[in-house]
């Protein structure tokens, strides 16, 4: 494990303490980011961004941050999209910030703790490990909130997970989860959240300054600079997302992925695949409306990937934590894209609250 530490000139003798702790237990490899000692002034925000930024990129695994109180160092580090810091004053606070909130940083109080228990606190934050689960979950709301708030582009090469809180999908979501709408209904409704969703995945697709001639003058406009885009549903579901996006993008080639999950294993079984001959030159949405386990829309991506597909994006209508989870375990570089983020999965693998299966509803079947 990579630790970077940093502190402003109130810190650095906590900071000194803590670095040389690490390195006589062996359980870390310190970065020290500074400062080398406590004679000038520091301020907290240039040792937050710091260390904020080592982790945020992956230069560091985990971060360490002093401050006078701690305060100033956590409220400056969580700036930072990626960067979720703790600031805590006693064990129990420590191991929950690992346990259900998955802290990154830890903030400290170099004037307001003992040396004693500045260490106590540290070993249970570095020990203990991210339980998962439901915390999975608010934690994937947190980031959907950087994403709103527009600062949730990631300043390293992970995938990100954005859940669409746009009042448009959240109200055509309420009615594509009522089990008493029609199949013509249900058809329609997928098309049309598939279409805003995209609208939004594809915000900041380059632009080129074109000459337009109006019927008054000539003018300079834009176009999407020569952005290829090809969308793989998966058999059979996420055909119902296609022709919603192929409202918005006529041009972009199309594919399809055909795989069926096992009922008793619930394992993905592969039957099917034709992708654009291109693919390895065009940005990829794969479109599977379900993301339950995460088992199928991973395998789908690795055909993907396997046929020389490079930038790969996931886009669901309702997605459950264990299958982001899964997802993002098997590939750290995608990014998902979702309408809603479900509670949990049931014994069945089916997404809850969810929406039955959706394949069903598009195609009237059972």
């Amino acid at each position: 494990m990579k630790i970077a530490i940093g502190s402003d000139h109130a810190g650095y003798k906590m900071k000194a303490l803590l670095a040389e702790h690490l390195r006589l237990k062996g359980t870390a490899e310190v970065k020290d980011m500074g400062p080398e000692d406590d004679s000038v002034s520091t301020d907290y925000p240039d040792m937050a961004c710091r260390v904020g930024e080592a982790v945020a990129r992956g230069d560091a695994d985990r971060g360490i941050l002093i401050c006078g109180t701690g305060v100033g160092m956590s409220i400056a580090a969580n700036k930072i999209p990626g960067v979720y810091a703790a600031l805590c004053c006693d064990a129990e606070t420590a191991r929950y910030s690992r346990l259900h909130n998955n802290s990154n940083v830890l903030a400290l109080g170099g004037r307001i703790l003992p040396p004693e228990k500045a260490l106590e606190i540290l070993d249970i934050w570095i020990s203990t490990d991210f339980e998962g689960g439901r915390h999975s979950r608010r934690l994937y709301k947190i980031a959907a909130c950087e994403q709103k708030s527009g600062s949730g582009s990631s300043l390293g090469e992970k995938g990100k997970t954005v859940v669409f809180d746009h009042p448009l999908v959240q109200h055509k979501v309420s009615m594509v989860r009522n089990k008493n709408t029609s199949v013509k209904e249900f058809r329609e409704l997928v098309q049309e959240i598939a279409g805003l969703m995209v609208y939004e995945i594809t915000r900041n697709l380059p632009l080129a300054p074109v000459k337009v001639e109006t019927p008054l003058a000539v003018t300079e406009a834009y176009a999407i600079e020569g952005k290829k885009l090809a969308i793989i549903p998966v058999l059979r579901a996420g055909l119902g997302m296609v022709d919603g996006i192929l409202q918005l993008v006529p041009n972009a080639k199309v594919g399809h992925i055909g795989l069926y999950r096992d009922p008793e294993t619930l394992l993905p079984v592969e039957y099917y695949c034709k992708l654009p001959g291109d693919i390895c030159d065009r940005d990829i949405l794969i479109l599977d409306p379900m993301l339950a386990t995460g088992g199928s829309a991973s395998a789908a991506i690795d055909l993907v990937k396997s046929r020389g597909g490079k930038k790969v994006s996931l886009v669901c209508i309702i997605a459950a934590p264990e299958g982001v989870s899964k997802v993002h375990s098997d590939h750290p570089d995608v990014d998902i894209y979702s309408a809603a983020l479900d509670s949990h999965l049931n014994d069945h693998g089916y997404i809850v609250p969810g929406l039955g299966d959706a394949g069903d509803r598009l195609f009237g079947t059972k």
